[in-house]
């Protein structure tokens, strides 16, 4: 480390492999989780996914950024699903892949709920869970672009959840599932946050014609 103090990514580098060389002899140390951690907090443009040191702007550069100003919902709600989706893009730079879908697929059930006691052509949704306002929701929006973004969302929605497609609501199947890599686990998420972001805006414009 004294060594490597010159330069950011070697010392990064040196002070992980110290951690885990030492990590053996079992003291608690810094894993990559809370070494990331730091370097966020004091904007250190690094990022360990172990064995790889990457830089933090490639990976944020690819995200999709979901809209923060929704008027028709509560700020507190919006305040809970933008840290959601900040921690699922903690996760997925940190490399656990399905946990970082499984917190976006998260916000995305959770968006759908607002949808609840929303009007449309006479017909409310009155569904409790997300298969079912997402379906009652496709109905009323009948022959639009929000019954085929719906449409797209459900089977999205299926695969995840099925243990022989992501697996990450039931449990993947051992035989037949597929595991989630970091090329999936960044389609799915930069898939859900423009789903997302379409829903809130679909949801602003349906509670403003009642």
């Amino acid at each position: 480390m004294s060594e490597a103090s010159g330069n950011a990514p070697l010392f990064i580098e040196a002070f992980f492999d110290g951690c885990e060389d030492l990590r053996a002899g079992k003291l608690v140390l810094p894993d990559a989780a809370m070494i990331n951690e730091i370097c966020e907090r004091h904007g250190i443009g690094y990022v360990l996914n172990p064995p790889k040191l990457l830089l933090r702007e490639s990976l944020q550069a690819t995200s999709i950024p979901v809209t923060e100003n929704v008027p028709a919902l509560a700020e507190q709600a919006l305040e809970i699903l933008q840290q959601s989706l900040q921690r699922s893009e903690r996760l997925l730079s940190e490399g656990h892949y399905r946990e970082a879908v499984q917190e976006s697929l998260w916000v995305l059930e959770s968006v759908a709920t607002a949808f609840r006691g929303v009007e449309s052509a006479g017909e409310e949704v009155r569904g409790k869970y997300f298969n079912e306002i997402v379906r009652e929701l496709r109905r009323i929006a009948r022959g639009s672009t929000l019954e085929r973004v719906l449409d797209w969302v459900l089977k999205l929605h299926g695969f995840l959840s099925s243990p022989t497609g992501g697996g990450v609501r039931h449990g993947m199947d051992l035989d037949a599932g597929v595991p989630i890599g970091r090329n999936e686990a960044r389609l799915f998420c930069n898939l859900i946050r423009s789903y997302i972001s379409y829903l809130l805006a679909e949801h602003e414009r349906l509670q403003g014609r009642k």
